[in-house]
């Protein structure tokens, strides 16, 4: 279900958007809303157009039509020196989008951001912590078992772990996406773009998946959600599918307890599985489709196999 906890109402529009008349401010709602399906993607792309909004604001530009490339150069200036490249490159992206949707709905006369170059970026490496295979070993088996929230904790990060999976995905599951093939278990993840990836589960994942589904009585549930809330106070599961940020906190917590110092996050347990998969002879094809990347080229930079090999070198140093 769409969240519209970030759209302003009416009452609430950007500054810059006062003048503009009511048909202009349902074609702005309306890219976020009908042309953005992504819940982190409408955030991303909301955030850069309120913030740009209010930098107009803040010097005198109080209408679309009167933004001038020359405006939004001066900005993307002003983020650079506060953000991350990568950041900076969204946030352009997000201008450039947002402003072809007002042309194309007669709102603006043409798109000021598309004469506005974004700075260079360009990395063969992710900037992902990654877990050696014996710390993620290590952190699976410190979690206790003995509890549903142990149980679910260690099922959903075993999940991203051995299937690849997005922590967006892996909270969007439901039941039923866990399901016998071929004699074996398997899971279907609903991906970016509303495709469904479906992959069989390496052995410990199934084991992980069957106690907490058998523990948790879920099977005769099969359209509720897979990971959920624990009712505070209770240690039993809600019917509140887990936030992001829970999971975040979740995993914090866990990696502290098995005293791991590496700085994890949701996306480590993706790129640990993938280079795992690398060192034990698997191939970069596979491995981009086990993780439904559309491109190789995003799935090397889930590789962190160099690190040893830099790691290595270091120690050459014999002083």
């Amino acid at each position: 279900m769409m969240s519209h906890d970030l759209l302003p109402g009416s009452e609430n529009m950007p500054m810059i958007l006062a003048s503009e008349t009511p048909s202009s401010h349902q074609r702005f709602l309306e890219f976020f809303t009908a042309n953005i399906q992504n819940p982190n993607t409408r955030k991303a792309y909301m955030r850069a157009a309120l913030d740009f909004m209010d930098w107009c604001a803040a010097r005198g530009i109080t209408s679309l039509p009167a933004v001038q490339p020359v405006h939004v150069a001066a900005w993307i200036e002003d983020l650079g020196r506060g953000h991350a490249v990568p950041t900076v490159k969204l946030r352009l992206a997000a201008i450039r989008h947002l402003f072809d949707w007002m042309v194309t709905g007669q709102v603006m006369p043409s798109n000021p951001a598309h004469a506005v170059r974004g700075p260079s970026y360009s990395t063969k490496k992710g900037k992902t912590p990654v877990l050696s295979p014996e710390e993620a070993r290590h952190l699976l088996a410190s979690i206790p078992a003995d509890t549903i929230s142990g149980k679910r904790d260690r099922a959903l990060i075993g999940l991203m772990t051995y299937s690849f999976a997005r922590i967006g995905a892996a909270l969007s599951m439901e039941v039923r996406d866990v399901f016998v093939q071929n004699r074996r278990l398997w899971v279907r993840l609903r991906e970016k773009g509303g495709k469904n990836h479906e992959m069989p589960c390496h052995h410990s994942l199934e084991a992980y998946l069957d106690d907490y589904m058998e523990a948790a009585g879920l099977r005769d549930h099969p359209r509720s959600p897979l990971f959920r809330t624990i009712g505070r106070g209770t240690g039993v599961l809600s019917e509140t599918a887990l936030p992001q940020a829970n999971a975040y906190a979740m995993i914090q917590r866990r990696a502290k307890a098995a005293g791991i110092d590496t700085a994890v996050c949701c996306h480590t347990f993706r790129a640990t599985g993938i280079t795992a998969y690398l060192k034990n002879g698997g191939t970069l094809e596979k491995a981009a489709n086990m993780a439904n990347h559309a491109s190789t080229r995003t799935t090397q930079l889930y590789d962190r196999r160099s690190d040893e090999v830099s790691l290595d070198e270091v120690e050459r140093i014999l002083i």
